[in-house]
């Protein structure tokens, strides 16, 4: 290749934070863009989603333009197969796509939600996310946009899931996370492992925001978990970490066995409400998590999410498959698959 790939985002944006972690620990040349797409970006095609981050890819015809972490992470593994963070034994492959998922798509809901839902949490994070786009905006400017942002974002609260009713779950299924990553640090260092994978790098975006931007989340992560605020100064960049040993499949359940009936308990039953109401072209839904009442908006894009999680595990050779099986039987994962 020519030239650096190149990705355009904010400091404000967890999968901005999760793919430049990437980068670093991967050593991949790469060339950090900060903005978004409200500013002309003179030489980058635009992408067909503006979503950050956007990856602009070398390639012969020039740049091309890509969302979506987790293919972009597929991508990124065939083009630079050094220190992967896809483990090659398909069984913690599927617990990592599993994970991963369960980080972009379960808890950045708390990401949002403790945000936007709280007005101390709002005040702070919206000057600090115009400032990120452009630090040169005077102040007037920066309180303008950030008013006008706040707002907005305030509204879209109901289509993540966040409202007084849901807080409980949002929160609750946070909390024990903290502890449940607590956990697992003290253990291997990390999710399925020595070395770091893709999951580790999705729950690292999400919890740069809850953990260090938003002082509600933050408050309570470095008050019950010093070890997980460290960790997350550490992920920033793992450039200099020593590959290491993948999780034996005999230590699983006793690693990662919380963290999998965390999602079960939450996420799991939230995919299949939420897809069985897209079929049945509901705009909206109500289901019980964690013992409580759920009401949101139906997220296709979720809906996609779980097809992908029930074709990926069918791919999965059949001794694999009754091996993870195996793992999620009693997590509350399994629903996943029940008609899968």
């Amino acid at each position: 290749m020519t030239q650096d790939l190149a990705l355009l985002g904010v400091p404000g944006s967890p999968y901005t934070r999760k793919m430049l972690a990437l980068l670093r620990y991967r050593r991949i040349p790469h060339r950090m863009v900060w903005g978004t797409h409200f500013d002309p970006l003179v030489g980058y095609p635009p992408p067909k989603v503006k979503l950050l981050p956007t990856f602009y890819f070398p390639s012969e015809e020039g740049l091309e333009a890509a969302v979506d972490s987790t293919p972009i992470i597929g991508r990124l593994e065939t083009e630079y197969p050094d220190r992967s963070v896809i483990p090659d034994d398909p069984l913690l492959g599927f617990l990592n796509l599993l994970i991963e998922d369960f980080a972009d798509e379960w808890l950045t809901k708390a990401m949002f939600h403790y945000r936007w839902h709280y007005a101390e949490d709002a005040a702070h994070a919206a000057p600090l996310l115009m400032f990120g786009q452009n630090p040169q905006l005077s102040n007037a400017k920066a309180q303008q946009m950030a008013d006008a942002f706040a707002q907005r974002q305030i509204s879209r609260l109901h289509v993540v899931g966040s409202s007084d009713l849901t807080a409980p779950v949002i929160e609750s299924s946070f909390q024990r996370l903290v502890g449940i990553m607590d956990r697992i640090i003290e253990r291997h260092g990390f999710v399925l492992g020595s070395r770091p994978a893709a999951a580790d790098f999705a729950i690292y975006g999400q919890l740069t925001q809850l953990g260090v931007i938003d002082p509600t989340p933050a408050r309570l992560l470095e008050r019950r978990s010093p070890r997980l605020r460290a960790w997350l100064d550490r992920v920033e960049d793992l450039s200099g970490h020593t590959d290491a040993p993948w999780l034996s499949h005999s230590a699983i359940t006793a690693h990662v066995g919380e963290l999998l009936g965390e999602i079960g308990q939450v996420y799991a039953p939230f995919l299949i409400a939420n897809a069985q109401a897209a079929v049945r072209g509901q705009p909206t839904f109500e289901t019980t998590l964690d013992g409580q009442r759920w009401q949101q908006a139906v997220f296709p894009y979720q809906v996609k999410c779980l097809e992908i999680l029930r074709q990926e595990r069918l791919a999965l050779a059949p001794d694999v498959r009754q091996a993870l099986d195996g793992v999620l039987e009693g997590t509350g994962c399994e629903q996943l698959f029940a008609q899968a």
